[in-house]
């Protein structure tokens, strides 16, 4: 597993709770959170997907993440 790490547009309780079923459901994530009291709102993932996946499934639930 690596460690992964995006800046998204995830950036409160609501949007957290929008993107959990859409992160959990994925079995190539044994981890994730969401540091929302940064300015670049950094989404941490622990996965074995590539980063252009895991971008593609944050961008399902409806919002922008982007590669650190």
């Amino acid at each position: 597993m690596a460690t992964q790490r995006f800046k998204t547009t995830i950036n409160c309780a609501n949007c957290l709770r929008a993107v959990t079923p859409t992160l959990n459901a994925e079995p190539a994530i044994s981890t994730w959170q969401v540091d929302t009291t940064t300015p670049d709102k950094v989404l941490t993932v622990e996965t074995t997907l590539a980063p252009a996946q895991v971008a593609a499934l944050v961008q399902e639930a409806g919002f922008d993440a982007r590669p650190l």
